[in-house]
């Protein structure tokens, strides 16, 4: 499924579960049907924006008839008091869908904000930042998405589009090179990258003449880091991963790992604080 796909989809289930079958009773209650209102939302906090795209499928939802134009992009860094769009129509269309655009907003710019903090705190060294699968149900393509937003980059989408060899899949084999010889004889793995999780350096010694795409050194600190980087000498990219913060990746990026990845950034990020504001009839 596409990104905007998904978008139409989860946004139908939010406002599903928003207005039940009586719809926004207090609006409607309340506001003139005929009531044309503008509004602004509204960043209440420094960080990145990502998800105007769902606000847009949102409000189109709701009311198409609502004009949601944009002042910044998904990507930008804003800083507290700045508006990130305005939005006229029907008063009771903008605030039917009020919570549910802020919502998805709220949830991606957070996830694209810690991103940033994180790429931030990496900066000077040539290690990228990676997302993991450890995300919201359903909510995958729209966290990846901020992800990248927040000038981060994606790991495998899922369990189809790349092979990972983790200490399950080594213990059942028999053994890492073992493993890897049963996924270069699957027919439905012939073109997919191959990813092997090692846990040590001796692991690191037995996979490295397998000519894999990418080595994932798993919870491992940070002079154990710095030796497998010279061991290994470039012969294959190296992933850094497990209990990752901000206060420890600066360290864990200076021992010349080519990838972090911070499961963090989507089970973890804070909603971005954001506001939306009617201004009144123009």
């Amino acid at each position: 499924m596409r990104l905007e796909e998904q978008i139409d989809v989860l946004v139908q289930m939010g406002l599903a579960e928003d207005l039940g079958d009586r719809a926004d009773v207090t609006s409607r209650a309340i506001l003139p049907s005929e009531s044309v209102m503008y509004a602004r939302i509204v960043a209440k906090a420094d960080g990145v924006i990502a998800g105007l795209p769902a606000v847009h499928a949102v409000f189109n939802q709701v009311d198409s008839r609502v004009v949601v134009e944009p002042c910044v992009a998904d990507g930008d860094r804003v800083a507290r008091g700045v508006v990130v769009c305005t939005l006229q129509g029907s008063a009771q269309s903008l605030l039917t869908g009020e919570r549910t655009a802020l919502n998805f907003l709220q949830r991606l710019s957070g996830v694209a904000t810690l991103t940033r903090q994180f790429v931030d705190a990496t900066g000077g060294t040539n290690a990228v930042i990676l997302d993991t699968r450890k995300t919201t149900p359903g909510w995958r393509l729209l966290e990846k998405y901020a992800v990248r937003m927040g000038g981060g980059q994606n790991h495998r989408i899922g369990l189809y589009d790349a092979v990972m060899i983790k200490e399950n899949h080594i213990a059942a084999a028999g053994g890492i090179t073992a493993a890897v010889q049963m996924v270069r004889d699957y027919p439905d793995a012939k073109d997919l990258p191959i990813i092997v999780e090692v846990e040590n350096l001796t692991q690191l010694e037995e996979v490295l003449p397998l000519e894999v795409n990418q080595v994932l050194l798993d919870n491992m600190d940070e002079a154990t880091m710095r030796r497998a980087v010279e061991i290994t000498a470039g012969r294959v990219p190296l992933e850094a991963s497990g209990n990752m913060s901000l206060e420890r990746v600066a360290a864990v990026a200076a021992t010349g790992v080519n990838f972090i990845s911070v499961g963090a950034l989507t089970h973890s990020a804070p909603a971005f604080d954001l506001s939306m504001r009617i201004t009144g009839e123009e």
